[in-house]
């Protein structure tokens, strides 16, 4: 069983090393795909117009760690 693979922005950010702010960074600028990295929560949800991100840890590694290596590349050169 696969178990429960999304997790809130807090312990996502907690999980990949970087903070809430970067993680959405990478999701407002298209870095993270809705329904595969990210989506939106429909439980607690107090307001329609501003649900809870959950992520997809494991998957976001995956971007992120693309990124650091593009980035590298880019100031080596």
């Amino acid at each position: 069983m696969l178990g429960n693979i999304w997790c809130s922005s807090e312990s996502a950010a907690a999980n990949l090393g970087i903070t809430e702010f970067k993680l959405s960074y990478f999701r407002e600028n298209g870095f993270f795909k809705p329904g595969i990295h990210w989506k939106s929560s429909p439980y607690e949800q107090k307001k329609p117009w501003n649900p809870q991100v959950l992520y997809n840890v494991k998957l976001c590694r995956g971007i992120i760690a693309q990124f650091k290596s593009q980035e590298y590349e880019k100031n080596a050169a």
